[in-house]
């Protein structure tokens, strides 16, 4: 199906894709999600990383063969539209869209809270302003910079790897192999480990910007997913190593209080300054995601039309990336969502389930339904695992969605 109105440019190639993807995802979560992902799993901290990374392959693989058959803009959007429905179409859009922006909204903040603590604010809404700045000139110049800063990241990675592995107080025992007193706390950690893969789905979402959709969007997803589970795995044993499930439970900068206790504080200073690029990465990452999602919902008059326009020279959706961007700087500038937005991981794993229902439909053959039927199972479990606080929020979220779906179709009705 070809998206009505103007077309964005097919610009970017299987490299472009997955820089993309680990913009998204070796971005601030792994500089954040362990601690509070500890605490709930206490020494299930590993075997948590292992069941969000299986949810996330059966994820991947579902996203990868629809985004074959359906190579545009809109991500799981457009699959559950075309596979299941409008309405779980628009339920997996609200669920993006809505839970995404609160994300952007935090990860500006931490950004902010990184470079000048006591001005946060202030320095959040500068970055959503460059960000969407170099969005709107194109999505190449955004992965020109996706490159730049996932190079930043991943040696300020390997930095803290090699500090923690290195050091006299890295000890194996601290892993937790054998101990059987989180084994309670896995399905919650692994709710709270799974944000930090969710990124593969900006590959998915970029749809109409990929050149040869039907094999660069798979393959980019499968290799941007297994590098983040690899790097993430690294990074959690190191840093286990040192402070163990405790210490990392009670840790307030995770990667920073690891490499000061492997006696290398001259490498905080490097963690912080990583942090703050992560952060802005993920940034750069979301609001593409959330702008191609948003347009894809205008051209079916989801949300307002006015915001499916393209620019005629940069190919973008400019109005949904400067709406997107007025939306996010508002939020950073006046409201402090880091701590609100545990709905944004039941957002997603929704969003999630709709992909993999859609993924079904691909194919009657049983083997080729074992990968969805897992990966819809898998979300179900982490989304009711999580936090009740985040559930209740993330059902009312969705609420929301629904009604104004109904209320759309009502109005549609009568004209």
């Amino acid at each position: 199906m070809t998206p009505p109105g103007s077309p964005l440019r097919r610009t970017l190639g299987t490299g472009d894709a997955v820089v993309i993807g680990l913009g998204s995802m070796v971005g601030a979560g792994v500089f954040a999600a362990l601690a509070p992902a500890a605490r709930a799993a206490g020494s299930g901290l590993l075997p948590a990383l292992a069941v969000a990374a299986v949810v996330a392959y059966c994820n991947a693989t579902s996203s990868a063969r629809l985004a074959a058959r359906h190579p545009a803009s809109g991500g799981t959007y457009v699959y559950g539209r075309e596979r299941l429905g409008p309405f779980w179409g628009h339920l997996a859009g609200w669920a993006f869209v809505v839970g995404k922006t609160a994300s952007c909204a935090a990860m500006a903040l931490t950004v902010g809270a990184y470079v000048w603590p006591a001005q946060s604010h202030a320095v959040a809404v500068a970055a959503v302003v460059a960000l969407t700045a170099v969005n709107y000139g194109g999505v190449q110049k955004s992965a020109w910079l996706t490159r730049a800063i996932v190079s930043v990241v991943l040696a300020v990675l390997a930095a803290v790897v090699v500090g923690c592995l290195g050091s006299a107080e890295s000890d194996a025992g601290r892993l937790g192999f054998g101990a059987s007193e989180g084994a309670g706390g896995v399905l919650p950690a692994a709710g709270l480990l799974f944000f930090a893969f969710a990124g593969y789905a900006r590959i998915a979402t970029l749809g109409e910007e990929v050149r040869d959709p039907a094999r660069t969007i798979p393959r980019a997803i499968s290799v941007a997913l297994g590098i983040a589970l690899a790097v993430y795995a690294c990074v959690a044993v190191a840093v286990l190593s040192v402070l163990g499930s405790g210490g990392l439970a009670r840790a307030t900068a995770p990667l920073a209080d690891a490499v000061r206790a492997a006696g290398a504080p001259e490498l905080v200073p490097v963690v912080r300054a990583g942090a703050a690029v992560a952060a802005a990465g993920s940034l750069l990452a979301l609001i593409l995601g959330v702008s191609r999602t948003t347009l894809a919902m205008a051209r079916d008059r989801h949300l307002p039309g006015v915001l499916a326009a393209v620019h005629p020279r940069t190919r973008v959706p400019h109005r949904a990336e400067l709406a997107v961007g007025a939306v996010v700087a508002v939020l950073a500038a006046t409201v402090d969502v880091r701590d609100a937005i545990g709905f944004s991981s039941f957002g997603v794993l929704v969003y999630y389930a709709v992909a993999n229902a859609s993924a079904w439909t691909l194919d009657r053959a049983p083997a080729a339904r074992l990968v969805p039927a897992v990966g819809l199972l898998g979300c179900a479990l982490l989304a009711f695992s999580l936090p009740a606080e985040s559930v209740v929020v993330g059902a009312g979220v969705l609420a929301v969605g629904v009604v104004s779906y109904a209320v759309r179709r009502r109005v549609t009705a009568r004209g």
